[in-house]
C-alpha cells in the first residue's frame, strides 16, 4: 500500500550537489569516509519504498517520511533532502495485520494518527513524552476503529523522530530500525516476539530462531489490545549516519550483514532501498516488504576513532518480554 501522503517537495539538485547522503562515490551513508558539513546544520537524505511482494493478494504495510517543520510528506518514488527544522523529521514503518482490509486500514491509521499528533504537538514538550503520546493516540485511534467496526486488526510500528542532533527509536511489535555507522551495522530496535522471548530467556537457541514456526507471533501490536507499552531509545547522531527502517518481510529473508554491505555500496537512499526491496523479492517475497533509508550529515559531531555505539545509545523505557507467571 502507497504511504498516506499526496504531495512532495522535489529534492533540490544544488542541496544534493552540497554533499547530501549518496550523491556522489565518495559520500556513502554509513561508512567510516566523512564528507565536509555544509552550511546547512543538519540534513536528512531519505527514500522509501514499500512492495506487495510475490504472494499476499495485497500490502498492508505503510510508511511516512514527513519534515514536520515544512509540512511536507515524501511520496513513494521519491528522494529526498529535508533540512531538520523545529518541528523535526518523521520515519515510521507499520506492518498490519487482520482479515479482509483490516491490516491495511490498521496501517495506514497509524501512520496518519502519528504523523498528525506530531505536526501539531506543543514544540516545547519533552520528545520522549511527545514521542509517546503521539503513539498512543495513534494506538487509541485503531483501538477505536476496530470496536466501532467490529473488526480485529492491529499493525506494528517502528518510527524514529529526528530532532536537534538525536534520534527518538520507538518501537511496538517487530518491525526493526537499524543503524549503519562506520561500516558496521546495529540493530536499534528489540522485536517484540515470542521468539525473541524465548531467545532471551536461554529457552530457545539463536541459530534457531530464524526457522521457528513462532517467529511471526508477536506480543503486543498498536490497536489490538487495550493498552501497549512502548519501547522508545535515544540515540545521538553522527555526520554520515544512515538509518534503515523496515518490516519484517525484508528481515525474515536478507540477513543484516547484507543490509549494511547494499547500503555501503549502493550510497544513494533510493537505490539502497529498492536493491534491498528486490532482493528480498528474489528469496520469495513471501510477506509485504517495505524499507526506509535515510542517511544524515550536516554540521554533526563526526564519528571518533575510538567511539563505541554504546557512547551513544540510551534505552528510555522498555516493553517487558519476560514470561507470565
Amino acid at each position: 500500500m502507497p504511504n498516506v501522503n499526496s504531495q512532495i517537495h522535489e529534492p533540490q539538485s544544488a542541496a544534493q550537489r552540497r554533499g547530501a547522503p549518496g550523491s556522489d562515490p565518495e559520500s556513502t551513508p554509513g561508512s567510516a569516509t566523512h564528507a565536509i558539513a555544509t552550511a546547512t546544520p543538519f540534513y536528512v537524505s531519505v527514500a522509501g519504498h514499500t512492495d506487495i511482494g510475490r504472494v499476499r493478494e495485497k500490502n498492508e504495510d505503510t510508511f511516512v517520511v514527513a519534515d514536520l517543520s515544512g509540512g511536507t510528506l515524501l511520496d513513494e518514488a521519491s528522494h529526498a533532502r529535508f533540512d531538520v527544522g523545529e518541528r523535526g523529521v518523521l520515519l515510521a514503518v507499520s506492518d498490519g495485520m487482520g482479515g479482509a482490509e483490516a491490516g491495511e486500514v490498521a496501517s495506514a491509521l497509524v501512520v496518519e494518527t502519528l504523523t498528525r499528533a506530531l505536526a501539531t504537538s506543543a514544540p516545547g514538550m519533552p520528545r520522549d513524552a511527545l514521542m509517546n503520546d503521539a503513539i498512543q493516540k495513534a494506538h487509541r485511534a485503531v483501538w477505536n476503529a476496530a470496536k466501532r467496526d467490529s473488526k480485529k486488526m492491529g499493525a506494528t510500528l517502528t518510527s524514529v523522530f529526528v530532532h536537534a542532533g538525536q534520534a527518538y527509536i520507538a518501537e511496538v511489535g517487530d518491525s526493526r530500525a537499524y543503524l549503519i555507522r562506520g561500516g558496521s551495522i546495529c540493530q536499534l530496535t528489540h522485536d517484540q516476539s515470542m521468539v525473541q522471548m524465548l531467545v532471551d530467556n536461554g529457552i530457545l537457541p539463536p541459530a534457531q530462531a530464524d526457522e521457528s514456526p513462532l517467529r511471526n507471533v508477536i506480543l503486543q501490536a498498536m490497536g489490538n489490545q487495550r493498552d501497549v507499552k512502548v519501547a522508545l531509545g535515544r540515540l545521538e547522531l553522527r555526520d554520515r549516519d544512515c538509518l534503515v527502517l523496515c518490516s519484517d518481510g525484508l528481515t525474515t529473508l536478507v540477513h543484516d550483514d547484507e543490509i549494511r554491505d547494499i547500503v555501503l555500496k549502493s550510497g544513494r537512499p533510493e537505490i539502497v532501498a529498492h536493491e534491498l526491496v528486490e532482493l528480498a523479492k528474489e528469496r520469495g517475497g513471501f510477506d509485504n516488504i517495505t524499507v526506509i533509508v535515510a542517511g544524515i550529515g550536516g554540521s554533526l559531531t563526526k564519528l571518533a576513532i575510538d567511539e563505541n555505539f554504546a557512547d551513544t545509545f540510551e534505552t528510555l523505557t522498555v516493553f517487558d518480554m519476560r514470561p507470565k507467571a
